[in-house]
């Protein structure tokens, strides 16, 4: 679909989670007269079968994000359409449109490929674009594009779930790159912002074509550095001076506990229709939780200085995992398992006994190892 208007931000991704939290931002923030125009969404896969996600995202009249749980101890249940979305692109059919929007009216680009659009391809190192790239190098070869054009600054912003992932993003394109002309690459590092930032919302489930059903809570929380100026303002938008902290929080207290329910539920038989509310019904889960959280969690945030924040963020967190409107199923948390065991249960361990934390964390250990808890 063509956008009636310029669209000044860029999207590469077009998954749920972006639908009902960065898009869903730009469009209350448009509202408001707080954003700097509407999205153009890329799809960079390719994925062919996704073309009615497409049309729905840039319909007219929007596409529904329902957001259903508790805030503040009141119960919130409310429906949206979402139109903020005005133009919808794939790398695959439409790669000269997406060139000339780059260059012409892109002010920001925001991603959210996942994993395996970072993983590098043997496309990668071509000189053309070649739909067997990686997001990176596609994402260089628009830059290149820009630069040659006109080298108007541009904003980046990844939502990636990688820590540092601006620099991360930026740091791939500079290898790619490695034999381009110095001007081009003096451009990438000085005249483009690549912004380190950390989502958080729970979205729970598709509504088909577009849409999804997501909690109140939400976040981005965006790094400060010089020049930077966000898209849009939105009262779950938080510009800090560092992310370490807020990363932290979510990684091991949300995330950790995330992973040992998925692995609780593998344990009794991985029910693929057993939701993260149902399962906390369980009296001893519940429990076994707490006590995970209080006896091997809580010590790690306080030989950090964090005690006060960590049980504050924890209170959040048990709120989220309790909310009675998510069908927040374990079979998707439990995806890539050994992988976010490495980077949630390990890391927190190592993140733990590099702030002076001694205490015995058996249950984790358990995880790491592929043994029966204690």
């Amino acid at each position: 679909m063509s956008a009636k208007f310029p669209t000044p931000i860029v999207q590469f991704g077009t998954s749920r989670f972006l639908q009902a939290h960065f898009d869903l931002f730009v469009d209350e923030a448009l509202a408001n007269n707080q954003a700097v125009g509407p999205i153009t969404v890329v799809q960079s896969s390719g994925d062919a079968s996704r073309a009615n996600r497409l049309a729905a995202l840039a319909a007219d009249e929007g596409y529904p994000v329902h957001v259903r749980g508790l805030e503040n101890g009141v119960i919130v249940d409310r429906q949206q359409q979402v139109k903020s979305v005005t133009r919808t692109l794939s790398t695959a059919t439409d790669w000269p449109k997406i060139a000339a929007i780059v260059v012409n009216e892109a002010e920001y680009i925001v991603s959210n490929t996942g994993d395996a659009g970072y993983a590098p391809q043997p496309a990668d190192t071509g000189r053309e674009f070649d739909q067997a790239m990686s997001f990176p190098a596609k994402l260089r070869l628009l830059l290149k594009e820009r630069f040659l054009a006109h080298g108007r600054p541009i904003t980046i912003l990844p939502m990636e779930l990688v820590p540092g992932n601006g620099a991360v993003l930026r740091s791939c394109i500079l290898a790619l790159g490695a034999n381009d002309d110095s001007d081009f690459l003096d451009w990438l590092e000085h005249r483009v912002i690549w912004a380190n930032s950390l989502v958080d919302r729970i979205v729970s489930e598709p509504i088909e074509p577009a849409g999804a059903v997501c909690e109140p809570y939400a976040l981005w929380a965006v790094e400060q550095q010089a020049g930077l100026v966000l898209p849009c303002t939105h009262p779950a938008i938080e510009l800090v001076e560092t992310l370490d902290d807020i990363e932290a929080l979510k990684l091991f207290i949300l995330n950790l506990g995330h992973t040992w329910l998925a692995g609780q539920w593998q344990h009794l038989g991985s029910n693929p229709e057993m939701s993260v509310v149902k399962f906390l019904n369980d009296p001893q889960i519940m429990a076994a939780l707490n006590d995970l959280y209080e006896n091997e969690v809580i010590p790690g945030f306080a030989a950090a200085g964090m005690e006060d924040r960590a049980r504050s963020y924890l209170a959040t967190t048990l709120d989220r995992f309790r909310n009675p409107f998510l069908d927040h199923r374990l079979v998707d948390i439990a995806q890539n398992h050994r992988q976010k065991i490495e980077r949630r249960i390990q890391g927190f361990i190592h993140w733990a006994q590099s702030h002076g934390d001694t205490t015995k964390k058996p249950i984790l250990a358990a995880m790491i190892h592929k043994v029966p808890a204690p």
